[in-house]
């Protein structure tokens, strides 16, 4: 087994037993969390943890029924962590509270800036089909958020017979965002932004969770178009097969987008087409999206040029650390002209060989942080549709 600069956890049993295990190995990461969006909610937003807890109590019984065991779940973290399950249901609405709280603001459909607070800004891949020069599939994506969280995140992997087992990077506290499952599944998510009237549906957090809980490509779709969301948001569901596919999601409706030549990057902009209902006032959450597709594909189409996997993370992580437009750039870095608690940056970048199921990570910005491989191979675990490959350990890929 290797370690990762990054905290890993891993967490069995029943969802109360697997809450229990997160919230006692990540209480002192809770607590840095719930201080942060302390602060951030009251300087944005002018929305006291109070409140925020009051508008997260309204959440628990839609959630429970579409999903009691997870909200048993965040019942154990919560009780391991020492605080209340209304502190952990604020951590995984974070980007709804936002939302709804900036929904009382007739300005916010012209300034965008505001809806980016709200949504995940992440440059997100996939290579299947020959993208790679070494015949690998490989899925991943440059996780960009508020720099203040970034000693919040932790890589969890849950034991949940008999339902798949899971990689996820996450905020301390929350149930799902991106990871990998043992049947093979890879989930990457972006924030898209946009103002829909009278959306009502799940938080992301427990949308992403869902969706890795499925063992079939089928299935995994299905939760993803299926279930309603509160706001929009893009995925790019990537299979060990070589298929993928990127789902623009809204609270009114799902575009898709498919690779070109093996290769499929989405960024925070409706890459598919523009939802009807924004038409003629659309403005993307993060402008520097437009750059950072385009650059991110150009670098990416490298890869297939690789002579082996060594070449072929070296050059994923190069096209990663694209600094183009710096410092809102591939590789983002905080914009100090920006208040402290709206400032982003890339917290990690993620890189699943869905080959061999070994799962690589950067402990932030990848310019300047190497690879470091998961101490447990992705495809360990029930619900496997494959034979895993094993590799010989390998130090961080510098």
């Amino acid at each position: 087994m290797t370690s990762t600069s990054i905290r890993t956890l891993e967490i069995s049993g029943t969802p109360a037993e697997r809450g229990r295990q997160y919230g006692e190995g990540a209480a002192d990461l809770i607590d840095v969390a719930v201080a942060y969006y302390e602060e951030a909610f009251g300087q944005q937003a002018g929305l006291g943890w109070a409140e925020a807890r009051r508008r997260a109590a309204t959440w628990v019984p839609r959630c429970t029924e579409a999903a009691p065991e997870l909200v048993a779940e965040l019942e154990g973290i919560a009780a391991g962590a020492g605080r209340d399950l209304l502190d952990l249901m604020v951590l995984n609405l974070r980007g709804e509270i936002i939302y709804d709280q900036g929904g009382t603001r007739p300005t916010r459909d012209e300034d965008p800036s505001e809806e980016r607070d709200a949504s995940d800004g992440c440059t997100s891949f996939s290579l299947t089909a020959g993208a790679s020069g070494d015949g690998h599939q490989y899925a991943g994506q440059n996780w960009d958020w508020r720099t203040g969280t970034r000693d919040t995140v932790v890589i969890v992997r849950v034991v949940q017979d008999p339902l798949p087992t899971l990689i996820m990077q996450l905020e301390a506290g929350q149930i799902g965002r991106h990871g990998v499952n043992s049947a093979g599944l890879a989930l990457n998510a972006n924030g898209l932004g946009g103002r829909f009237d009278g959306a009502v549906g799940l938080p992301q957090t427990f949308i992403r969770r869902m969706t890795l809980n499925q063992s079939e490509l089928p299935d995994a779709i299905n939760t993803l178009v299926r279930t309603p969301a509160h706001i929009a948001s893009n995925a790019l569901l990537t299979d060990r097969s070589g298929f993928s596919i990127d789902l623009e999601i809204t609270p009114s409706g799902v575009d898709w987008v498919y690779p070109v030549d093996g290769l499929l990057v989405h960024g925070n902009h409706y890459q598919a087409q523009v939802p009807p209902q924004l038409a003629g006032r659309y403005r993307p959450v993060s402008a520097d999206s437009l750059f950072r597709v385009p650059q991110a594909r150009a670098g990416l189409e490298r890869v297939r040029h690789a002579a082996d996997r060594d070449a072929a993370l070296a050059g994923i992580r190069t096209a990663m650390s694209d600094h183009l437009g710096y410092p809102e750039s591939v590789c983002t870095h905080p914009d100090e002209r920006r208040p402290a608690v709206r400032q982003w940056s890339t917290l990690l970048s993620s890189c699943v060989d869905l080959t061999t199921g070994d799962y690589f990570v950067t402990a932030g910005t990848p310019c300047d942080h190497p690879y470091e491989k998961l101490p447990w191979n992705a495809f360990d675990g029930p619900g496997s549709r494959h034979t895993p490959v094993h590799t010989p350990p390998m130090e961080a890929l510098r």
